[in-house]
């Protein structure tokens, strides 16, 4: 008991630890250093960020992909997948949209859609920026050319999420079809630094074939590779997928985390996902009270909410901007938080 307890003041000492260590603080964890870790991540983030929350206008234009990835809904082989793509001119419409109920951050989420050239999403970027230039623009749209990640971001893009959805190479592979490759997806990750976006990484909890040791090594790369955004949520399974029958990831380590990788990189942006929103009713709240301070409602049109289907029963598919903006002010209010007219950019510390 006391070792757990000393290893959980070392991360708050030191805001690192070594992947066995990090093992080991995941295998061990009791409800005391839980609670604890959790109080220190809420002190950190508040102390950066106050009681704020940002939120990005989430706007999910296509959900065609040419990847085939085993845990994924949108992957090629799911003949019962309802496919859309939005046109620009939609696009851009729920940007003006979410510019009149607050949002000044707007995520272009997609499959891997080669519809999507570098010409077509430069011009819609243009665009958005053109009609609201105190905005941010985050693309998420997976893994590109070096060429193709410059254009977008001289096109005027700011922030670029591409999950690594794990930093072991062997469970990459069990994830993934042959012909995705786990060096690529994190030569990716480097060259999107390079370029000179605000840089988002992110992996799946509970997903198949992990153990703590995959999750200790994803913990080691956030903290070595220090990225602006960290997207984590727990694994649910897709009726379409190989891993149809596998059992959904934990909410409580999920949450366990969060804090976890706040206290890694204090100033993190760090969301309550829309996953652990599905897995629990309270899941953004949790998420909140665990040292996440970001959360992103949904913008994309209603008639195309449910084809977006990356997991099964995905929550807030129904409700209408307007309704999810008000839904949010008002679930941070119950905890004591405020959402924030704001970019949202990652503060110093």
């Amino acid at each position: 008991m006391e070792e757990i307890n000393l290893l959980a003041e070392k991360l708050c000492a030191e805001h690192k630890l070594s992947v066995s260590e990090y093992e080991f603080l995941i295998k061990n964890r009791t409800n005391y250093v839980t609670e604890f870790l959790r109080q220190k991540a809420v002190d950190i983030r508040k102390s950066i960020y106050g009681n704020s929350v940002y939120i990005r206008g989430l706007i999910e234009f296509t959900n065609r992909c040419k990847n085939d990835c085993y845990y994924c809904g949108l992957r090629k082989s799911n003949l019962n997948c309802d496919r859309y793509r939005l046109e620009e001119k939609q696009i851009v419409a729920c940007t003006d949209e979410g510019y009149e109920l607050g949002y000044r951050t707007f995520v272009l989420q997609g499959g891997e859609d080669p519809f999507f050239s570098d010409e077509v999403l430069c011009s819609i970027i243009r665009k958005i920026k053109q009609n609201h230039p105190d905005c941010a623009v985050t693309l998420s749209v997976g893994e590109r050319s070096e060429e193709s990640y410059r254009a977008l971001f001289e096109a005027g893009a700011d922030r670029y999420l591409l999950r690594h959805e794990t930093a072991d190479e062997l469970h990459y592979s069990k994830l993934h079809p042959e012909g995705m490759s786990f060096k690529n997806r994190m030569n990716c990750l480097s060259v999107l630094r390079k370029t000179g976006f605000a840089v988002g990484a992110g992996f799946m909890v509970g997903s198949p074939f992990q153990t703590e040791k995959e999750l200790s090594e994803d913990l080691k790369f956030i903290e070595t590779f220090q990225p602006e955004m960290c997207g984590i949520g727990p694994f649910i399974p897709h009726r379409e997928t190989p891993f149809a029958r596998e059992k959904s990831g934990s909410a409580e380590l999920t949450c366990f985390l969060l804090s976890v990788i706040r206290i890694i990189k204090p100033n993190i942006l760090l969301p309550a996902t829309t996953a652990l929103a599905t897995l629990i009713p309270d899941g953004r709240e949790r998420g909140i009270l665990s040292g996440a301070n970001v959360v992103m409602p949904n913008l994309s049109p209603l008639a195309v909410r449910k084809k977006y289907e990356l997991y099964n029963n995905k929550v807030c598919t129904g409700e209408e901007s307007a309704r999810c903006r008000v839904c949010a002010d008002k679930r941070m209010q119950s905890i004591g938080y405020q959402i924030v007219v704001d970019r949202g950019d990652m503060k110093s510390f």
